[in-house]
């Protein structure tokens, strides 16, 4: 049975429920984002996922996004090679360039810092095993779906991709059910592990799912 909460985010839609998900996470004090995105970033460096990956492919965080820049800085640090998405305009496609500074970068027409066109740095990232893709959303679930912007971009790119996909999320924008919200559609990819500041969840393991029964929709913290 829905809760009351997922009963109303049903009823506002997926747009509602983004217009929701931006106001919960704005009224965050930068303070608290701070802590908050340092555990999540201090969890994803003890995954052995990220340890192993020899490519790491995140998303350039904007706004009130958990933060992405100490990701990449310890990946440079690691020795890794880090990959930046630019998107393709007019269409859901993202190409993937390696970048070894942050300097340089232009905004897309979405407004996002984005990587230059350049084909001497371009990857294939979906024919990369051994990359890591740290995949933004304003909500995920506890069966790794994530409710995006809109765009489309990483539902395409992850329905192709076949390294490890990560989703950051704090715990309160962490829900049960996105589709018992109405939120997940046919071409939605779930992520293979969600990351918050508290916990990782895999989202293929039953019993995790299970514990997040008393997980209520889109929380107001």
């Amino acid at each position: 049975m829905r809760t009351p909460d997922e009963v109303e985010a049903a009823r506002e839609g997926k747009d509602g429920l983004r217009a929701r998900c931006k106001e919960l996470r704005a009224r965050r004090s930068a303070a608290e984002r701070a802590a908050t995105d340092s555990a999540i970033a201090a969890r994803l460096f003890d995954l052995t996922a990220f340890q192993a990956a020899r490519v790491i492919a995140p998303y350039l965080s904007f706004g009130t996004e958990v933060e992405t820049r100490a990701i990449i800085e310890r990946a440079w640090a690691a020795g890794k090679t880090v990959a930046l998405p630019r998107c393709v305009p007019g269409t859901r496609a993202m190409r993937w360039y390696a970048v070894t500074s942050l300097a340089g970068l232009a905004r897309g027409p979405r407004g996002v810092l984005e990587p230059a066109e350049d084909p001497a740095r371009e990857l294939d990232l979906s024919a990369r095993a051994d990359a890591l893709a740290v995949v933004p959303g304003l909500a995920f679930d506890a069966r790794g779906f994530r409710l995006g912007y809109g765009g489309g971009y990483f539902d395409a790119f992850l329905s192709s991709f076949r390294g490890t996909s990560v989703g950051l999320c704090r715990e309160a924008q962490l829900v049960e059910s996105l589709r018992a919200l109405g939120a997940v559609d046919a071409h939605d990819v779930p992520v293979g592990l969600v990351v918050t500041e508290a916990r990782v969840l895999a989202p293929a393991q039953p019993a995790q799912i299970r514990d997040m029964r008393g997980i209520r929709g889109i929380r107001d913290e």
